[in-house]
């Protein structure tokens, strides 16, 4: 599993003109099961996303499908990781080990 943390490399003015794009972006995978929690940080600093486990290179993929990406307005920093432990009602989403 991934755990993204996006990190808005622009003014927000410039980030909210992105945001339905985004958005569109995130349902895509959400839909995909690729992308099981998002949000945005508070303050409003950039977002975090939590994947699925996944090859690192179509991680990297997707994530070069980000409008927020491709407007150079937020970069992310990935952090892999192996799910030990989940709540009884994701077990359908998140695989261990």
């Amino acid at each position: 599993m991934y755990l993204l943390l996006s990190r808005y490399t622009k003014p927000l003015a410039e980030v909210d003109l992105h945001v339905v794009e985004h958005r569109a972006f995130l349902d895509r995978y959400y839909a995909s099961g690729d992308l099981i929690v998002s949000g945005p940080m508070e303050p409003r600093e950039g977002g975090v996303i939590i994947a699925n486990t996944m090859p690192r290179a179509q991680l990297d993929a997707m994530l070069a499908e980000d409008p927020f990406v491709r407007a150079g307005v937020s970069e992310y920093r990935v952090i892999e990781f192996h799910a030990a432990r989940r709540h009884a009602a994701l077990a359908e989403l998140v695989a261990l080990g």
